[in-house]
């Protein structure tokens, strides 16, 4: 399974109107510290605190009329529901999220915000939900807006290639040798990879999720998607399993040139960097993408790494959490 490039390039044309062309900037403090060009897609800036809007917007407003008329159902760990639910919002049609237990109160409450009706599933694992909104939208007659595991979805988180590679050399990057990215269910990867590839094919994709919650990389190690014994983690926009046909597997297994696992203590320490470095709020998903950039540029002094920061939607409770754990660690 593949993506035709052009889809993405569609996607960036449908959802421009709604989602914000977050910034890309260098980071003075981390290039410093890391010898080496670090940079940030600032997506922890769109509009709805995460990536997330980007691909949801691309698949549901371009339902058909019929598609839509029963609204949407989706399942998530919090972003892509928010998500959902604004896109749904936009086109005026009813929104279902399907949450995990373990799901953020902060991004339920955000969801419940927008409208949407919330159905929780006992269980801390997202794929569980996924499972139970399938069967849902299936016997509503509602169209299922996946989490990860739809072109179309993949297509519009691709859109934040684009811009990084038109906004490279207005931000003073040059050839971009390696690009970071946190991995759940791999529709971010998917997208930003096919397009990377497309137009950079030099650059390095790498693939980072937290250790105690990786079942992509475990999969393409072992060459087929399996389960792992996953644990809580600060990357809640990470976890859970993948669908056994997931489209994001074989996109994930071909492009994806190195694949890292980060441990606690680093998400947690890349979340108070962050703050310390530039006074803004990441989300530990992002904090994973930030610590496989930083180690990349270690590994690679003067080179230039851009990490993917997806989102900032992240609990006060669980910030607290980060915060002692990156003094403690």
């Amino acid at each position: 399974m593949s993506i035709d490039p052009s889809r993405i390039a569609e996607a960036a044309k449908r959802i421009e109107p709604h989602a914000r062309r977050t910034a890309l900037a260098i980071s003075a403090p981390l290039s410093q510290r890391h010898g080496a060009v670090v940079a940030v897609k600032s997506e922890h800036q769109q509009l709805t605190g995460s990536f997330k809007l980007r691909g949801a917007l691309n698949k549901v407003l371009g339902l058909s009329d019929a598609e839509a008329a029963s609204g949407v159902i989706t399942a998530s760990s919090g972003n892509h529901g928010i998500g959902t639910a604004t896109a749904a919002a936009i086109r005026g049609i009813p929104c279902t999220v399907f949450l995990p237990s373990a799901a953020s109160s902060s991004k339920v409450a955000a969801i419940r915000r927008l409208g949407a009706e919330i159905v929780t599933v006992d269980s801390t694992d997202a794929s569980f939900a996924e499972t139970e909104a399938r069967a849902a939208a299936e016997l509503a007659g509602s169209a299922y807006v996946s989490p990860y595991n739809d072109a179309e979805i993949a297509a519009g988180q691709g859109t934040i290639a684009v811009e990084i590679l038109e906004d490279a050399a207005s931000a003073g990057i040059g050839q971009v040798d390696a690009i970071t990215v946190a991995v759940g269910g791999g529709g971010l990867m998917s997208g930003i990879s096919t397009w990377i590839k497309h137009r950079s094919p030099g650059t390095t994709v790498i693939g980072a999720s937290p250790t105690n919650d990786h079942a992509m990389v475990a999969s393409v190690r072992a060459g087929s998607i399996v389960e792992v014994d996953a644990s809580a983690t600060l990357s809640d926009g990470t976890a859970g399993g993948i669908e056994e046909d997931s489209i994001t597997f074989d996109i994930c297994r071909d492009l994806v040139d190195e694949w890292v696992t980060v441990a606690e203590g680093d998400i947690a320490a890349a979340m108070a960097v962050f703050i310390d470095d530039h006074h803004e709020v990441i989300e530990g998903a992002a904090g994973v993408a930030l610590a496989a950039a930083t180690a990349y540029a270690d590994a690679h002094p003067g080179s230039t790494v851009i990490a993917v920061l997806c989102g900032a939607n992240v609990s006060s409770h669980t910030l607290a959490y980060a915060l002692n754990l990156a003094t403690t660690d």
